[in-house]
């Protein structure tokens, strides 16, 4: 088994969610990044996704926008972001998901990037743009380094587009919880059931949920439904925090640890 697939058998044993945290590569600056994702590591995350910074984050909301504008403005790039992932490699063996956009991707050259990715310990990547039924050459590449290629759904994606996401996706499957783009929700659709197990039924793979979850109580009714729950700019935004890099960081930790609670609970 890899290191998702040991991740996931070992979560579903103990009969729950994995949690599934984010936070972007660079932000407040690379080694600042790796503290929060270290952080996330030591409050009970399961699996790590690592944001690569990018201007046009089609699918991101407010608060991880600002915070890929200002990895950006640092300079941070994708190769930086695998920074952060060898020093989590450093301390753990958590699974890392590196979450970005095609353009920069392919600005780093993916035949390049990939194998240099997996090197640094990256486990999957997640790229929201880029669609199951064009991803053949990159899905090729991806498997023969060893990464995961996650596709993601939402409440409103075809049989179709199902069906083509979830024979594409190794790894997981990333269901979105919204019609929308990431950001703190204080309420979520309560029809969300049902989709989410049509998906299960049809995935090789895990399905986890994301995208607006941002307290316990979501964490824990969502973790129900799917085989993990992300959590993203709840995170982001402690990391936005005031104060030195040292309390944000304390601050992340102790949030991740009650979101993992809430999933043993």
């Amino acid at each position: 088994m890899n290191r998702l697939e040991s991740t996931f058998a070992r979560c579903r044993a103990e009969r729950r969610g994995a949690l599934v945290t984010y936070v972007m590569g660079g932000d407040p600056d690379v080694k600042g990044s790796a503290r929060m994702a270290l952080a996330c590591v030591a409050g009970g995350a399961d699996l790590l996704e690592i944001g690569v910074p990018f201007s046009d984050p089609i699918a991101d909301g407010a608060t991880i926008q600002q915070a890929a504008g200002r990895a950006l403005a640092h300079g941070t790039t994708p190769r930086d972001c695998l920074e952060v992932v060898r020093a989590v490699r450093t301390v753990s063996q958590v699974p890392v998901a590196l979450m970005g956009y095609l353009n920069p991707i392919l600005s780093a050259d993916p035949a390049t990037f990939f194998p240099e990715a997996a090197a640094a310990g990256v486990d999957a990547l997640i790229i929201p743009d880029l669609l199951p039924e064009e991803s053949g050459d990159l899905g090729e590449l991806a498997a023969r380094h060893g990464l995961g290629l996650v596709f993601l759904l939402a409440p409103t994606s075809t049989p179709a587009r199902v069906t083509a996401a979830v024979q594409a996706a190794t790894g997981f499957v990333y269901f979105v919880s919204v019609t929308g783009v990431t950001g703190a929700r204080a309420t979520l659709p309560t029809d969300l059931a049902g989709k989410v197990a049509a998906v299960r039924a049809e995935s090789r793979v895990p399905v986890v949920i994301g995208f607006g979850v941002s307290t316990p109580e979501q964490a824990r009714a969502l973790g129900g439904l799917a085989d993990g729950v992300v959590v993203g700019s709840a995170i982001v935004a402690r990391v936005a925090g005031p104060g030195p890099v040292t309390r944000r960081a304390a601050a992340v930790k102790a949030f991740v640890a009650t979101l993992a609670r809430s999933l043993r609970a």
